[in-house]
């Protein structure tokens, strides 16, 4: 009985190794293409990611950085920062991330005791290097076509 129950525990172990052959030839089903929204090869870094390529998933990840160490700035001081240099230590915000050169694009910042504004400008604007605009509000606006704005479409809504 031991002996049965080993070979048809083998049996059962081989069959993944060997392939199975069918009467006919698979023949691939056709699928739509959906419109290329992102760059070939991108793949999202999270459920709901609005980026379109890993440049834009970069800017959009200090964009983040940015407005979350703005709202605790804004909790500790009761304003916002005049300038990205006061937010160093403000939550993940480092000293390195002060420089505005962010590889494919370059931060633009304006502080004022009651609002800011955070702008991400690519050094080349394409489908998958938009520009990205966010203020106190906690959206992030995008436009492939000119610099983002207020008005440009939200991407992304935070509510810290």
């Amino acid at each position: 009985m031991k002996q049965v129950f080993l070979a048809v525990f083998i049996f059962v172990l081989a069959l993944p190794v060997f392939p199975q052959q069918s009467a006919a030839p698979a023949t691939p089903v056709p699928q739509a293409s959906a419109p290329q929204t992102s760059a070939p090869g991108y793949t999202p870094k999270f459920r709901g990611d609005p980026a379109r390529s890993d440049a834009e998933a970069e800017a959009l990840a200090y964009m983040r950085v940015v407005m979350r160490a703005e709202v605790g700035f804004n909790k500790k001081y009761g304003h916002y920062a005049n300038s990205l240099a006061q937010l160093v230590h403000s939550g993940t915000f480092t000293q390195r991330m002060v420089n505005p050169d962010r590889g494919d694009y370059t931060v633009g910042y304006r502080g004022k005791k009651d609002n800011y504004i955070l702008i991400m400008t690519p050094k080349a604007l394409d489908a998958q290097h938009r520009s990205f605009y966010a203020d106190d509000d906690g959206k992030i606006h995008a436009d492939d076509t000119k610099a983002a704005d207020a008005n440009s479409p939200v991407v992304e809504t935070h509510h810290w």
